[in-house]
Order: C-alpha cells, then sequence, then structure tokens
C-alpha cells in the first residue's frame, strides 16, 4: 500500500488527481508540501517566478496592485487549479500578487520542474493548459463583474467561489481584506455583510464569515458566478458546492 503523504495530499487538488499514476508518480518527488498563512505572499508582480502553488486546503488570491496603493481581485485558485501559471507560461513574471486568502495546505513546485515535466508528460501538461484558458476567463468575468454589477452581487459571487474552490462554509477574512479583494470601500463590505446577516445568507462573527444560506446567496448573484464556474466545469467537471 503506498503510504506517500505528498501524493496523498496531491489528490486533495483537482488537477493533480486528474493526472495518470505514473506521470504523478514522476512529479511527486519534486513538490514540498508547505502551510500558507493568511495574507502570505507567494508572488509579487514583475518579479520572477520560482514556485508554482497546487492549494489543497488553501486558496490564493490575485490582486492587482494600482499606483496608489489600492486594489482589486482579478482571480483566485483553490483546490481547483495552480497559483503562478505565468511562470512557465510567457515571460515568467506575473502582473499581480498572489496572496493566500485562506490559510492552509499547499504543494510548492520549482518552476524548472514544471517546465521539464511540461514537455515530458501529456496529461500534465493537458491539465495545466486547460487551467490557463480557465483563469483567462476567470479574470476577464471578474473584471467585468467589478466595472458593471453593484457591490452586493460582486459579494455574493466572491462568497459563492470561495465555497466552491475551498470546500468550506467558513471563511478567516476581514471586511477590510474583503474591501481589498473586491477593490471597494470597507463601509461597502460592512454594510453589505450586515445586509447578508438580516437576511440569513450568512454570519459574520471574530473574523469569520460563515454561509448558512447558499441558495439565498446563488438567487442574488449575479450572472458572472455561473459564467465562471460552468467554463471551469465545461474543462474539468463539477465544482460547484451544492
Amino acid at each position: 500500500m503506498d503510504h506517500n503523504p505528498i501524493k496523498g495530499l496531491a489528490m486533495g487538488n483537482r488537477l493533480l488527481a486528474e493526472l495518470p499514476a505514473d506521470e504523478l508518480e514522476s512529479i511527486a518527488k519534486h513538490f514540498r508540501h508547505v502551510k500558507l498563512e493568511l495574507g502570505e505572499v507567494v508572488h509579487e508582480p514583475d518579479q520572477a517566478i520560482h514556485y508554482v502553488y497546487f492549494p489543497v486546503s488553501s486558496v490564493i488570491s490575485m490582486l492587482y496592485i494600482m499606483e496608489n496603493g489600492q486594489t482589486a481581485e482579478v482571480g483566485l485558485t483553490g483546490r481547483e487549479g495552480v497559483a503562478g501559471s505565468s511562470g512557465y507560461l510567457g515571460d515568467g513574471t506575473p502582473s499581480t500578487r498572489s496572496v493566500a486568502q485562506v490559510a492552509g495546505d499547499a504543494l510548492r513546485m520549482a518552476v524548472k520542474d514544471i517546465e521539464k515535466h511540461f514537455l515530458t508528460c501529456k496529461g500534465f501538461r493537458g491539465v495545466l493548459l486547460k487551467y490557463a484558458q480557465y483563469t483567462i476567463a476567470q479574470i476577464s468575468l471578474t473584471a467585468a463583474c467589478n466595472r458593471l454589477h453593484p457591490v452586493e452581487q460582486q459579494f455574493c459571487r466572491w462568497l459563492l467561489i470561495n465555497d466552491d474552490v475551498h470546500r468550506g462554509s467558513k471563511l478567516r477574512m476581514t471586511h477590510e481584506l474583503v474591501a481589498n479583494m473586491l477593490g471597494c470601500s470597507r463601509v461597502s463590505v460592512s454594510v453589505t455583510a450586515k445586509k447578508f446577516q438580516d437576511r440569513g445568507w450568512i454570519r459574520y462573527s471574530r473574523g469569520v464569515i460563515t454561509i448558512t444560506d447558499r441558495p439565498g446567496l446563488e438567487d442574488a448573484v449575479c450572472e458572472c458566478y455561473l459564467a465562471t464556474i460552468s467554463h471551469y466545469e465545461r474543462l474539468f467537471g463539477p465544482l460547484r458546492n451544492g
């Protein structure tokens, strides 16, 4: 019986779990198990990426940073994907900051090892390219949502996608951090969170947001949520938590 803890963790990441057994066996030796802390920065804009991350129980957010320091989330990655694709696609430097939005486990792999297996492992190359396609769609839909839809719908979308990629109804997240993700004011987030609590959709206490009525959020969310998740599911199969 195989008791390799790295391979066991790998099965918690959707992309890695889809790999043929022989490819996973070859790739697993290059993984390092890391525990990401809330707010930990793993990639900085315009700096070379040396490692990519396959989240298992963590969630990594991609933030665009404006000249005045304001931020807005343009995409996120949890157990369904990989963070740092620009490390092996393009010039190796991202335009965004990647930060742990939810603390937890991840598998880290050096870019040089990714590049080697990208060339030699057909299954690995296939899932990485498909996820890159999804990432482009996610970024595009997030930008459209942030421009066209009110904070309430953006917050619904953000909560639901986090629920899908994290597989947990609880998020350790302050209103200030949510505001940084959505690119809006802390006051707007506080007012919206209060409305959601009054409607029974969430519970917020001591920095922890708990989803208590997912169907309620789904009824209120904009079309961007379903469009984002449907794109992923066309490529990889069911993802929605519920």
